[in-house]
């Protein structure tokens, strides 16, 4: 099998790439970098410019699948220019992936695309399943949805489109907890509002293996890329700083301080999404970290 991989050079992207190779599967991957060409026996790069809507349409030679996970950061000072950056580097790339295809003969019979729970409004009480229908009206629902939106249109070509709603994302060497461990490591940790929030993680060792199970199965449509045992923010919390042998002494951080240290980003601290998994459980996917004191462990060693 050969995919064609976005944002191969991403947190999650690496996992994937190395996840890939491990099972044999040859990876074409696309960089606005030319710098960041390689050419190895199973691992091919090559250009793009989604801004100028370029892109070497060899890319697609052999490509039975593609896994899509480029878009800026979402961890980053909302601007409104970053605001927009955050949409584009998402509209661009889908929008440029579906010309090259539209234009050039290709094999391609998947896309299978990173998305987010971030498209589900805030809740303490509701569980959501991927039926669910109801839009965050937050700046990241807006995103979610046009994201999403514009995936569609693979559609039109007879590919299957599958979109993984990515939760909080558990790793090492980026994303949010070594955010979150930093000031529990120094004394200095604490919940986030209520702390009542829910939580809805995933280790990041199940989320690449989700992609990888997504192609080789086929799937189609929405699924929840979670861990089946969401926890609420002081749970999260508490469970890091046991992980790191660390008291929590402080209290609760105030939405409002947050407000004025992050701006409207700090809804991704305090926003609440109980996101359920069973579909994927249904599907077949095992997870390998179900609960979250032992992704911690692992991830901790």
């Amino acid at each position: 099998m050969k995919v064609l991989v976005t944002g191969a050079t991403g947190l999650i992207g690496k996992e994937l790439v190395s996840l890939l190779l491990q099972n044999g599967i040859v990876i074409h991957y696309l960089t606005t970098s030319a710098k960041k060409i390689e050419s190895e026996p199973n691992y091919h790069g090559f250009f793009w410019d989604p801004q100028k809507g370029v892109i070497d349409e060899n890319c697609l030679l052999g490509v039975d699948a593609i896994i899509h996970l480029a878009g800026a950061s979402i961890a980053k000072r909302w601007t409104d220019s970053y605001k927009q950056e955050i949409i584009e580097s998402r509209i661009l790339t889908a929008n440029l992936l579906y010309n090259v295809l539209k234009n050039n003969p290709n094999q391609v019979k998947q896309i299978v695309s990173a998305s987010a729970i971030g498209i589900y409004p805030s809740s303490l009480t509701e569980l959501y399943t991927e039926e669910n229908n109801n839009i965050s009206p937050t700046f990241l629902g807006s995103v979610v949805e046009k994201w999403e939106k514009e995936l569609e249109k693979f559609r039109r070509l007879n590919i299957t489109v599958c979109k993984l709603r990515i939760g909080l994302v558990l790793a090492n060497e980026g994303g949010a907890l070594p955010q979150m461990a930093k000031p529990i490591k120094s004394g200095m940790g604490a919940a986030f509002g209520t702390g009542k929030q829910m939580q809805s993680w995933i280790h990041i060792h199940d989320l690449v293996a989700m992609f990888l199970y997504a192609i080789r199965n086929s799937w189609s449509g929405v699924y929840n890329a979670v861990a089946p045992h969401p926890v609420t923010n002081s749970e999260l919390v508490k469970a890091i700083a046991e992980a790191l042998d660390k008291d929590i002494i402080m209290p609760n951080v105030p939405q409002i301080l947050m407000k004025l240290v992050l701006g409207e980003m700090n809804i991704l601290l305090y926003e609440s999404q109980n996101v359920s998994s069973q579909k994927a459980l249904n599907a077949g996917f095992q997870y390998k970290f179900k609960i979250l004191e032992k992704a911690l462990d692992n991830l901790f060693v």
